[in-house]
């Protein structure tokens, strides 16, 4: 989800010098002991040998007491957000808390059909076999989560994991320490304590984690520290979700309803200060459109944050100082067409639209990688095809924006671009919808939740053939083949053979 959202403090170069041998944790601010992710993930595992979670009362017992967990507590979640991101309760609750309770009561609602066995047909050749695919949890689960959302992208793929029946570790992010401290302390208070294991910390304890045996690995964060993941996953063959990033785009013809289109995409943009994997990361249209989209996103601005958005309480932080300066580092020599002020002392950056000339020029900062902040750029392309160009250009996005009225314009943003996802005349809202998968492809990622996805992720499908002695119908199929077997082979098991 970007280079800023790794969960290793001191960034991807010193993370790959660690990845393939544990590093000794040393005693620190986090109070981790260094058995402490061994025991967590031995623990697990011998929790999910005892067959407990498989039990369908298991996994409904842990969504409704994390459910309880979130309800409960939604005042000291607010609290925790707010002091790592400078988020309002009510925008914790809509993008973090209450988007977890959702997810439980859709999972809740649909995990009996979900989890039910599924019979499938036979050939004819196989009668009167039975055949049926059933889906078993694959053991010990880890979740190593980012900074930008620490709540809700823990603990959402938390319900996927516990609806199919699997013991998880959770490895919040380190940059957000209060929601991390919060989730440390909440959880083993609320589920199973022996089965989901909580473990803080940084580098040194997510190496340690890493190091471990696990049954599948889900990671959201950037793409250096997702190579260094599959590649201790690939020690164990272990299985990998990975939820990156990078910068997703978003075209408005010139037949986009501007007014509309202006204020959501300062919603989608700065939401959370422009730290969220799927916000619009740079804005694409001819110079017209452009021209006179500009005024309507500065009003827009105003409209949801007021004059002076350092004031307003419902706009956030960056998270810390390094991704602060990183995002300041952006408008040097960027023409600022709106905002730029900041603050380093309380890490405040206004929301602030840039103009790009030339989007390959290698000098221009604000295009070479994921924004992740309130900076969005205005990049002019001549037409639709120059648009489509720029798109196909680069990585493929975790999302792709598109406004228009037009069916022709869309059907052709579909069928020639390739992305996560692509939302037309609203940015960020494919969240929302349950049986949505959430994914990238290419560099933005591998693999999908939400919804049954999550439960599809987290489980195998066992293939469960069976078939009675009695008649024995497999005699068809044996040697020796007599003329008469091989007539009904060629009729029966696997018509179309030509013979010479």
């Amino acid at each position: 989800m970007s280079e800023s959202m790794s969960t290793m403090t001191s960034g991807a170069e010193s993370t790959e010098a660690t990845a393939n041998t544990p590093v000794p944790v040393v005693e620190g601010s986090s109070g981790a002991r260094p058995a402490e992710p061994r025991e967590a993930v031995a623990t697990a595992r011998r929790a999910f040998e005892t067959g407990r979670t498989k039990a369908r009362a298991w996994r409904v017992a842990q969504l409704k007491a994390l459910r309880v967990l979130l309800v409960d507590h939604e005042a000291e979640i607010a609290a925790a957000l707010h002091a790592d991101l400078g988020k309002s309760a009510t925008e914790a609750w809509v993008t973090e808390t209450g988007f977890l309770v959702r997810e439980i009561d859709h999972t809740l609602r649909h995990l009996r059909a979900w989890t039910a066995p599924r019979r499938v047909p036979v050939p004819l050749s196989l009668a009167p076999g039975r055949a049926r695919v059933v889906r078993e949890p694959l053991g010990v689960v880890l979740v190593i989560a980012p900074w930008n959302y620490p709540l809700q992208l823990c603990l959402a793929p938390l319900v996927g994991a516990l609806a199919a029946g699997n013991a998880v570790v959770l490895k919040p992010s380190e940059l957000a320490p209060a929601t991390s401290a919060l989730i440390a302390r909440l959880v083993p208070e609320h589920l199973d304590p022996e089965a989901v294991h909580v473990v803080e910390g940084a580098v040194p304890e997510t190496t340690a984690l890493l190091a471990e045996r696990f049954d599948h690995i889900f990671y959201t964060g950037n793409g250096a520290v997702g190579r260094i993941v599959l590649e201790a996953a690939a020690a164990h063959l272990t299985p990998v979700t990975l939820e990156l990033g990078g910068k997703s785009p978003a075209y408005v013809a010139d037949d986009a309803d501007l007014p509309v289109t202006a204020r959501r995409l300062v919603w989608g943009k700065f939401t959370n200060a422009g730290q969220t994997c799927v916000a619009p990361d740079y804005v694409v249209a001819t110079p017209e459109t452009l021209a006179k989209l500009k005024p309507l996103l500065v009003e827009a601005i105003r409209e949801a944050f007021g004059d002076d958005p350092a004031s307003s309480p419902d706009y956030g932080r960056i998270v810390d100082g390094r991704h602060f300066e990183r995002l300041t580092g952006l408008l040097d020599g960027g023409r600022v067409v709106a905002g730029g002020r900041s603050d380093a002392a309380t890490r405040y950056l206004e929301p602030t639209l840039v103009e790009v000339a030339d989007p390959d020029d290698p000098e221009e900062a604000v295009m070479r990688d994921e924004i992740f902040g309130p900076v969005l750029p205005l990049v002019p392309v001549a037409d639709l095809d120059a648009a489509i160009a720029l798109v196909n250009g680069r990585d493929k996005p975790l999302a792709l924006y598109v406004f228009t009225p037009s069916a022709v314009v869309r059907e052709r943003f579909v069928r020639e671009t390739s992305s996560g996802a692509i939302g037309f005349n609203i940015p960020l809202a494919h969240l929302a919808v349950p049986e949505l998968p959430f994914g990238g492809v290419g560099a933005s990622g591998m693999g999908a939740y939400h919804g049954e996805r999550s439960v599809e992720l987290f489980s195998h499908a066992k293939a469960v053939l069976t078939m009675p002695t009695r008649p024995d119908t497999t005699a068809w199929i044996r040697p020796p083949f007599t003329r008469f077997k091989e007539q009904v082979i060629d009729r029966v098991v696997s018509p179309g053979r030509r013979r010479r």
